[in-house]
């Protein structure tokens, strides 16, 4: 058996793995050990094994995890978050379904505090869940908007997917963190106004709260507010002008974040040590997944799958549009059915060279591949935010309801989509302004 052949049954032993639960990082990890046995020898397989988590471990770039990790961990458990979505209340109330596009902005805050889609879902779901369904806000819309609208932690900076592509792609991690803010301030937009379309042709999906608000009151409301966005301007803004990277940038956003918590009187050592461990622990399963992916593309690269398909690639004669519609296609698929992250460790080895054959910008692809990811948290049948949506309201919403409410989200992603592909320039655009 030739090295190609085996190269692509460990793809697809590697997809069974995944269909079959097992824990990513391992899928990855054993199916790549155990071909780089068989296309090499044991001794070349455990010397990579032995150096590559050090190797790993210690790179620059993806030592902004862990801060924007801990940044994040710090601003939920110290509630600098917790306001956001009662002075959104305050603001857009007065809209047709005011709480859930109040919800949407909120979850848009919370994700660039925190950089996870998860923590977005499940935060923002227990703020804006009970409240919507209390008004009498239609099941399908309360519970979809906060699953929909919790993924834009994926594209709105600081991004976890990002960081992690980034090293991947040897891209400039903060040019791609720029590269997804208009796309990611672009989806929050188009869902308001599918939100508050919705709701004026069927006002009874959302009805209107009684609720007296006064200029003064908007102003009171943003007194307990202004600390978190500045804290993630400082981030943003230091990156883009090039004061700091995004390592340095992370980590004065976790100090501002706990300076901040200090001041306020909420950062008790229970709360410092809290925030220190969960992000800890959320770092670990990041890198053992991550190092599994870069055990594979070794094991790729031995195969000779990387030349094969650029010559695939090269033979077929597609354009960049083309390729990208087809990798769509593919990460819509697979993600039907397989966790987002895992999915995009799973396929950058496989169509990184292909887009390098053509020339392809890497940047605009990684908004298109995080953007994917981002949709996967989505599509049934394994929709994670939906499932994290699940657990928050537990048996008050079925599980099919969860997923009609997505279903509208889903349309508005076409069409996200489709501009993101024909218009590079809505990601390209913030990126070509940074000063180096």
């Amino acid at each position: 058996m030739d090295s190609l052949t085996i190269g692509f049954m460990g793809v697809g032993a590697i997809l069974v793995l995944l269909a079959a639960r097992v824990p990513i990082a391992f899928a990855l990890g054993s199916v790549s050990l155990v071909g780089i046995i068989i296309v090499r020898n044991e001794r070349a397989a455990f010397a990579m094994v032995g150096s590559l988590p050090h190797e790993f471990a210690s790179s620059w770039e993806l030592s902004a995890i862990p801060m924007f990790l801990l940044m994040g961990a710090i601003a939920y458990k110290t509630g600098l978050t917790s306001s956001l979505y009662a002075a959104a209340r305050v603001w857009l109330n007065g809209l047709p379904g005011g709480l859930a596009v109040a919800t949407n902005f909120t979850a848009a805050g919370f994700a660039a505090a925190s950089g996870s889609s998860v923590a977005t879902s499940a935060a923002v779901g227990r703020l804006a869940i009970p409240e919507m369904l209390k008004y009498g806000y239609d099941k399908s819309l309360a519970t979809g908007t906060v699953a929909a609208s919790g993924t834009l932690g994926a594209l709105i900076p600081p991004s976890i997917a990002f960081v992690i592509y980034g090293f991947f792609t040897e891209q400039s991690v903060g040019r791609l963190l720029m590269a997804g803010l208009i796309p990611g301030l672009l989806t929050a937009g188009a869902y308001t106004i599918m939100i508050v379309g919705r709701c004026t042709i069927w006002p009874e999906l959302a009805p209107r709260v009684q609720m007296t608000v006064t200029w003064r009151d908007r102003m009171i409301v943003l007194r307990d507010v202004w600390p978190l966005p500045l804290l993630v301007l400082g981030v943003i803004g230091s990156i883009y002008a090039g004061i700091a990277t995004p390592t340095e940038a992370g980590a004065l956003g976790a100090l501002f974040a706990l300076v901040i918590g200090l001041a306020q009187g909420r950062a008790t050592f229970e709360v410092i040590k809290e925030s220190v461990m969960d992000a800890l622990r959320t770092t670990s399963s990041l890198f053992f997944l991550a190092i599994g992916a870069v055990l594979l593309t070794r094991f790729l690269a031995l195969a000779g799958v990387p030349t094969y398909i650029a010559n695939l690639v090269s033979d077929m004669n597609l354009g960049e549009i083309e390729l990208v519609i087809a990798l769509a296609v593919i990460y819509l698929i697979l993600g039907m059915f397989l966790d987002p992250l895992g999915v995009m460790l799973l396929t950058l080895p496989v169509f990184l060279p292909a887009f390098e054959a053509l020339d392809v910008n890497l940047i605009w692809i990684g908004v298109i591949v995080v953007k994917m990811i981002e949709i996967g948290l989505l599509t049934p049948p394994v929709g994670l935010n939906v499932y994290i949506v699940k657990n928050v309201v537990g048996d008050a919403v079925p599980l099919a309801t969860i997923f009609k409410g997505v279903g509208w989200f889903l349309v508005c992603e076409f069409f996200i989509m489709w501009a993101l592909i024909y218009n590079q320039g809505l990601s390209l655009w913030l990126p070509s302004l940074m000063m180096d």
